[in-house]
């Protein structure tokens, strides 16, 4: 059994994370198993972060939605110890994730995946973007995903055809 196989459940459960939560890679290697579980062993409804485990040197909460507890729920069972650890994922010598290194795994598993020119920052792209075709409010998608200028969250949005399409159907 190679490493893909068997550290599968993680790996899903951090690239569905960044769709769902909008995690950037470095939030995602600084999570931590109590930022996700309360003291019950339950899943939290907001998972805060602290200023040392985002960008900027800013807390911000990141809400929890079903989809994404799902995931948790999924990795929770599947995961050895994942509850006990400190770091909510974790690498094949159980340390935490370097930044860097968890990146290019990101670019290899697109990779693999035949998703051409993907990145670390394609899921919080893509959920950005999902947000936004659904008429979310820009600055509510700021505040989503601890974005301080609604001009940075202005950048992430990806325009399709079928998003202009849409839009000229509401006039």
């Amino acid at each position: 059994m190679d490493a893909v196989d068997r550290y599968a459940e993680r790996n899903r459960a951090m690239i569905l994370l960044t769709h769902y939560l909008g995690l950037r890679v470095s939030e995602l290697a600084n999570l931590r198993t109590d930022n996700v579980l309360n003291e019950h062993g339950e899943l939290n409804d907001v998972i805060y972060l602290n200023a040392e485990q985002t960008k900027g040197s800013k807390s911000r909460r990141v809400f929890v939605g079903k989809k994404a507890k799902a995931v948790l729920n999924r990795y929770f069972k599947h995961a050895t110890n994942a509850s006990k650890r400190t770091y909510l994922f974790s690498t094949q010598q159980s340390h935490k994730f370097n930044v860097n290194a968890l990146t290019q795994l990101f670019k290899q598993w697109y990779a693999r995946a035949g998703i051409v020119g993907a990145s670390s920052h394609s899921g919080r792209r893509g959920m950005i973007t999902k947000l936004a075709a659904s008429g979310v409010s820009v600055r509510v998608i700021a505040e989503i995903v601890g974005h301080a200028n609604i001009g940075t969250t202005q950048r992430y949005i990806d325009v399709n055809d079928e998003m202009m399409s849409n839009a000229v159907e509401l006039v």
